[in-house]
């Protein structure tokens, strides 16, 4: 498999979604313990930003960490997805319903975020935008232990979205949903944007959990 070196900005965030990417592709095989040297080469980096993504994707899930041993790659398995993914339904909407309802100036600010995400053609670049378009969706919410646990949880579930948000249709869903949350929120009706946004953030779960069956023993 062809790996492109890494060059852009923030270093060891672009090494995290190339990493993600490489998982998913099943260019780091599940199991599969990372050789820092070897894999700091084929990119083209120094092992310091390397070890940053390194324990980025450790916090989150995707990694697992071995004292004095090293870090090995986490599968991707319907077992684990089917106990994360059904969380942020639940705690999305609660966050929205104690942020009430967003000032006109915010919905405009979402509605040119979703505007983005429908431009973007990368599959980190969607998942990137979506995650500012939900946290910018419950900004007032008053429960910061709340919001932080959103963001977790958006962590965790991101290796698994990759996958969803490679496929076109899958965008353009999310967008369109996006849209009926906003419609609520412009007509006064908290109580249908907080179903409209439960309904959003279960859209993935079928086309998911579909893409880890196909993959075969590592999604089970």
């Amino acid at each position: 498999m062809q790996w492109a070196s890494i060059a852009r900005g923030n270093i060891s965030e672009e090494l995290a979604d190339t990493l993600r990417e490489l998982i998913v592709d099943g260019g780091l095989a599940a199991g599969q313990r990372i050789n820092e040297v070897h894999l700091a080469q084929r990119l083209g980096v120094s092992r310091t930003p390397l070890r940053e993504a390194l324990a980025r994707l450790a916090r989150e899930g995707t990694l697992t960490s071995v004292p004095r041993i090293g870090w090995f790659v986490k599968p991707l398995t319907l077992d684990e997805f089917d106990q994360l993914y059904p969380i942020r339904p639940l705690l999305d909407p609660e966050a929205l319903r104690l942020a009430g309802l967003p000032s006109p100036a915010r919905i405009e600010q979402l509605h040119r975020l979703n505007r983005r995400i429908l431009a973007a053609n990368k599959a980190e670049q969607v998942i990137a935008l979506d995650d500012e378009w939900h946290l910018l969706l419950i900004a007032d919410c008053p429960n910061r232990v709340l919001v932080d646990l959103v963001r977790d949880f958006m962590r965790r579930t991101r290796r698994y979205e990759i996958a969803l948000m490679r496929e076109r249709k899958n965008v353009e869903i999310a967008a369109d949903t996006h849209r009926d949350i906003m419609a609520a929120l412009k007509r006064g009706a908290l109580g249908a944007a907080v179903a409209a946004l439960k309904v959003n953030l279960q859209t993935g779960n079928e086309p998911i959990r579909a893409w880890l069956k196909a993959r075969g023993g590592a999604a089970q």
